[in-house]
């Protein structure tokens, strides 16, 4: 483990996330480790997959999501998610991967490049951060994660979902009625407490800084971002100033979830980085 994070850790018990093995891509090929933002699952990333038939593809539902719902209350914090990650690929037999993250998994994406790189060949960013640079940062966001936890318990996961994609981020995500019903009718599968647990134990107030290491990322990277997303756009420009090995592209037409806006972008730029990386 690198310097990101030099507290010992372990995983929970021989607890393993759920996860689904897709594509047809050869074992000495890197797998792509795909992980999904807060409310999804593995299953979100159905279209980029079936975009890649070429590429061996886990997909992986984090703790407290999709069917990994049940699991242990230590496997949610970050260093042990990326435990749980890892143990998914041991089992599958593969050394290396190219991890895929969006949002909250392109913050656990980030994680597991820096802690593990010897697990990593590249790594793929989409709308993610390397969390808050101060102490006082993450406090005001932890107090915000665990006032977001509570109102989730208290009302209820459909009143939730009303008011989390009210947010300004998600503004553009409405503009396909049919497509966004059809992202809230999954979203409704989660368990709220599952959902409530990994907000305040993987929330971006409970990570470690990780813009220190940013400068040591030893591999290729990239960061995708979307134009109509100028929070993020300037987080992850901001992260690509600071390493060498980084680049950074925007999708048109798209906001925080490209890869749900413009699927079709979101995989060619993702198969473009593929390609360079041989």
């Amino acid at each position: 483990m690198s310097t990101a994070d030099s507290k010992d850790t372990k995983l929970p018990d021989p607890y393993r996330l759920h996860y689904e093995l897709q594509g047809s891509g050869g074992d000495a090929d890197p797998a792509l480790l795909f992980l999904h933002g807060f409310m999804g699952s593995g299953r979100d990333w159905t279209e980029t997959v079936e975009a890649l038939p070429e590429c061996r593809c886990v997909l992986a539902d984090l703790p407290g999501h999709g069917l990994s719902a049940g699991c242990p209350p230590g496997v949610y914090p970050m260093p042990q998610a990326a435990l749980a990650l890892l143990a998914v690929l041991d089992a599958l037999g593969i050394g290396q991967c190219v991890p895929v993250g969006y949002s909250m998994g392109a913050r656990l994406a980030l994680y597991v490049a820096l802690t593990h790189p010897d697990r990593c060949r590249a790594v793929v960013l989409e709308s993610g951060s390397p969390g808050l640079a101060s102490e006082r940062e993450r406090e005001a966001r932890r107090e915000w994660d665990e006032s977001k936890a509570s109102e989730l318990e208290r009302q209820g996961l459909d009143a939730f979902l009303e008011d989390w994609y009210r947010q300004p981020l998600f503004q553009s995500i409405h503009r396909d009625e049919a497509r966004f019903t059809a992202l809230m009718k999954r979203r409704r599968h989660n368990d709220p407490a599952g959902l409530a647990r990994s907000l305040q134990l993987m929330g971006t107030g409970s990570q470690p800084s990780l813009w220190p290491q940013l400068p040591r990322m030893p591999f290729p990277w990239l960061a995708v971002a979307g134009e109509l997303d100028p929070r993020y756009r300037k987080t992850m420009q901001d992260m690509v100033s600071l390493s060498e090995n980084g680049r950074l592209v925007t999708l048109p037409d798209a906001g925080h979830n490209t890869h749900f806006e413009n699927p079709e972008a979101f995989s060619r730029a993702l198969r473009e980085f593929l390609v360079s990386c041989r």
